[in-house]
Order: C-alpha cells, then structure tokens, then sequence
C-alpha cells in the first residue's frame, strides 16, 4: 500500500471527517416505538396492585444492539467508516486539479515558449501531480531521445494509473464484503430461530424466535445498504479517474510534441 497517502493532510482530515460521521449517525438519541405522556411512573402509579407490570419500553438503538449484537454491529459500523473516508480520500485525490493542473501546463508552455527548458523540467519536478510527474519522467530521458522520453512517459503514467486503481479497490472490496457479510448473518440468525423451535418443544418462546429473525433480516439491510452505495461510488470514481487520466495522457504528448524534432534531429 503506498504510505504516502497517510501523510497527505487533506486525506487525513478526510478520514477523521468519516469517522466521525459515522459515530455521529449511530451515537444519536433513538426515538422510543411508542411512548405515553403520563410516563411509565404514572402507569405503574395508576394501575391496581393485582395487575401485571407493564414490559419496559424499548428504544429502536436498544432493539438494533439486541438484534445485532456488538459483533456485527461493530463489523458493518467499521465497514461504514472505511466507506465514508474511502469516498472522501478518492475525491480528493481523483479532481482535475490535483491530476492535471491548469497552472502547470500554462507554466510549463509559457517556459517552453521563451525555450526555458531547464525551468520547465524544475516546475514539472516540483509539482507532484500526475501530470507533473509524467513531464518530469519525459524531460529526463529527452537527452537519450525523444521515444525513450515517451516511454518513460508511460511507464510513469501506468504506475500513477495504478495508484489511483489502487485506491478505489478498496471501494470494490467493501461491496463485495458487505453482502457476503449480511449472508452470514442471515444464515446465522435462521439457525437460532430454528435451534429456538428444535429446543422449544413445539412451543418455541417467540421473543427469542423473533430475535433470530431479527438478526436475519438487519444483517442483509446492513449489508446490503452498505454495498449498494459502495459499489455505485466506485463505478463513478472509476470512471471519472479514466477520463482525467486520458486527459492526461493527451496533454503531456501535446506538451512533450515540440521536441519531437529535437529528438528526431539527435537520434
């Protein structure tokens, strides 16, 4: 994994961001099912000695972590937050700017016109861009000739190209985890409900039948609801990050053309 993408602040800040989205979204006060205005003191108060006490309330986070339990909800909760800071690292590192930047290539034309060679091979090094490195690579082997500075060209721009991939790997991955995932959960809590009715003796308590069902049923939502967008995020990244990465392949041959001459000429 290249660890330079660690040290990227934005990319950071960008995973400090979904994680605390994340924790944010399950942290929130749940809404009761149902509650009454008297309260359940007044109930209790109210009600006659013989009655049966009323069942506590229970809250849709206390059901969720019932249903769930801190297993799975901890495995689709981290699968959450790698989703939501996967998606922000992408973005950051898949905009036109940050891969072919305008005042690159107005820079490095503008020292090619006044025939500022050395200039225009130190801006392209010091920008660490995809473009920026690609130039760089070509600039360095144009002394050999112009076919070894496009070759060098390429091999640059195919091991970019392979970062970025890279990178939205990890967004396919999650979509094909999280269904497998929810799979298990479900098979799981089908083989509760039916070792509940196995053990019950044809009178199953259908709390504990319920709870496997449960289980069942919020795993493939999770997972699925997981997935879904995880997989749509990648197809559109994807997608994108080729359109910028032809836009760079045309416009550092477009740069590197004016010395296809010279090159031509020492060969």
């Amino acid at each position: 994994m290249d660890t330079s993408i660690l040290k990227n602040t934005n990319i950071r800040w960008a995973i400090v961001i979904g994680l605390l989205f994340c924790a944010a979204m399950v942290l929130m006060e749940p809404v009761a099912f149902s509650q009454d205005a008297a309260g359940p003191a007044a109930e209790v108060a109210a009600a006659p000695a013989t009655a049966d006490v009323a069942p506590k309330e229970q809250t849709l986070l206390g059901w969720l972590y019932n249903s769930l339990g801190l297993e799975y909800l901890g495995i689709f909760l981290a699968l959450s937050c790698a989703l939501v800071a996967l998606v922000i690292m992408n973005l950051i590192s898949a905009r036109r700017s940050s891969l072919c930047p305008p005042e690159l290539i107005e820079g490095f034309e503008a020292h090619l016109d006044n025939k500022e060679y050395q200039n225009a091979y130190e801006l392209s090094k010091t920008d660490e861009s995809f473009l920026g490195n690609v130039l760089a690579a070509g600039l360095a082997r144009l002394s050999s000739s112009y076919s070894h500075a496009i070759a060098a060209m390429q091999e640059v721009g195919a091991e970019e190209n392979m970062k970025l991939d890279h990178r939205l790997s990890y967004l396919a991955l999650i979509g094909t985890l999280s269904p497998m995932i929810g799979l298990f959960g479900t098979v799981h809590g089908m083989i509760n409900s039916f070792y509940e009715i196995a053990a019950g003796g044809g009178t199953p308590d259908p709390n504990k039948l319920a709870n496997g069902i449960s289980t069942a049923l919020l795993t493939t939502l999770l997972g699925l609801a997981v997935a879904i967008p995880a997989i749509a995020a990648y197809n559109l990244l994807k997608n994108h990050v080729q359109k910028l990465v032809l836009e760079v392949g045309i416009q550092s041959e477009n740069l590197m053309s004016r010395f296809e001459k010279v090159g031509n000429k020492k060969s």
